[in-house]
């Protein structure tokens, strides 16, 4: 097939993606029935996808076991209402066995994380996504950041490589994700999908969307999926008076609370989870819970964003 066969097979639409966070009982150990109602309500909410066990799923903390045990809860969940894709990481071979352990599971496609610890080259890197994406039958989006950081040309080689479907990036540099835009658009047919994926993309994603990538991420949905949802529905509309009253009164505020803590772009999303009212737990080291006065401004901040969603009609 070809990349945009493999993309219309993921068949991700418009809308929030969602990326539910992992939960975990009193024990510590993963918490599957909890983890497939938060799955159930955030596809019943409106989310457009799910990705299961990527960066706010924590996927550095499961074990493979847990791993295909989460992305199996995650497609049970969705009943097939929307794609799930999973994440898959670590070296070479460690990833393609998640990969691999995804594709049993049922996942509909993959999130492609950079490779453990090892700052490679663009030939080393190219490989590195081409042999996951070649073990198994599964569309593969590639996640740049970090020390996963690509040329425009190795982008329009990843896009000419079977099975690569996209590029999701979480970089922040827009003058390079233009030039790869631009590059792909030149030199290879057919869809190429695009994904912002910083932490609360929702804060660039106006930018990001000038420079032709019309998909993002939504961490924020995981815990006010109403908010989410307005706010994107507002983008496609056009409605501005709305996505800056967001942005200025809830998005700008979270974010700078996010700023606060390192690993806060989990840490606080499952907080606020927990503050509306579904235990999922805490997250696992070497993350850690952000202090009591911080899930005190997260309260409000969440309480400040349904106010502004009231205002608004």
């Amino acid at each position: 097939m070809t990349p945009a066969d493999l993309a219309a097979r993921l068949g991700i639409p418009s809308g929030p993606l969602f990326f539910p966070v992992t939960a975990y009982g009193p024990d510590g150990a993963v918490d599957l029935d909890t983890y497939r109602t938060h799955v159930r309500r955030g596809v019943e909410a409106g989310a457009a996808a799910v990705f299961a066990c990527c960066g706010t799923g924590e996927f550095h903390a499961l074990t493979p076991e847990e791993f295909e045990a989460c992305v199996r809860a995650a497609v049970e969940a969705t009943g097939g209402r929307v794609p799930v894709v999973a994440g898959a990481g670590y070296g070479t071979a460690l990833a393609v066995r998640y990969a691999r352990l995804a594709e049993a599971a049922g996942a509909d496609g993959l999130l492609a994380l950079p490779p453990y610890l090892v700052i490679a080259g663009q030939e080393g890197l190219l490989r590195h996504y081409r042999e996951i994406a070649a073990a198994t039958a599964l569309p593969v989006i590639v996640y740049q950041r970090d020390n996963a950081v690509f040329t425009p040309e190795n982008v329009v080689e990843l896009a000419r490589t079977r099975g690569i479907v996209g590029l999701k990036d979480g970089l922040g540099d827009l003058d390079l994700m233009q030039r790869i835009v631009s590059a792909v658009r030149s030199e290879v047919p057919g869809d190429f999908l695009y994904f912002n994926g910083l932490p609360t993309a929702e804060q660039t994603q106006l930018a990001y969307r000038a420079v032709g990538v019309p998909l993002y991420s939504s961490a924020v949905f995981c815990f006010a999926p109403e908010i989410a949802l307005a706010f994107h529905e507002a983008l496609e509309s056009g409605d501005r008076a709305t996505v800056d009253r967001l942005l200025d009164g809830f998005y700008r505020p979270f974010v700078e609370l996010r700023a606060q803590g390192r690993g806060y772009a989990v840490a606080l999303v499952k907080a606020g989870v927990r503050l509306r009212g579904l235990d999922v737990g805490e997250v696992r080291p070497p993350l850690h819970e952000p202090g009591e006065d911080h899930v005190k401004r997260l309260a409000q901040i969440i309480e400040r964003g349904y106010a502004l969603l009231e205002e608004g009609k």
